[in-house]
């Protein structure tokens, strides 16, 4: 079998390699950024055998004002109408959060609240 016959089976490998390198990329790396309003009526209290003690289930917005509903877990009871971005991986969900400022919001975000 001479080079040309191999090439279609050598692009054919180099595409799939490509896909399962992009599919990975945007499973396990690409990440969003959500923002919310602390409410703590929306708090669960969880069992105390594990460190993130209370989960929040709350309505977030993406920087273009895109709605979704996001869980996640924290050690401690947050601040009521305190501000979040939280960072939302599509296959882990919330990554991390941090508390701003209202000013700090997206204007669509903004326009939410």
């Amino acid at each position: 079998m001479n080079i040309k016959e191999k090439i279609p089976a050598i692009i054919t490998v180099i595409i799939l390699i490509l896909l399962f390198a992009l599919a990975c990329y945007f499973l396990f790396y690409q990440s969003t950024f959500y923002y919310t309003k602390v409410t703590n009526e929306e708090v669960e209290t969880l069992d105390a055998t594990d460190d993130m003690r209370y989960q929040y289930t709350l309505i977030a917005y993406n920087k273009q004002g895109k709605e979704k509903e996001v869980t996640f877990k924290t050690s401690r009871k947050l601040k009521d109408d305190a501000y979040l971005e939280l960072d939302v991986m599509m296959s882990r969900g919330v990554r991390s959060w941090a508390e701003i400022s209202y000013d700090e919001l997206p204007e669509a975000v903004q326009k939410k609240y």
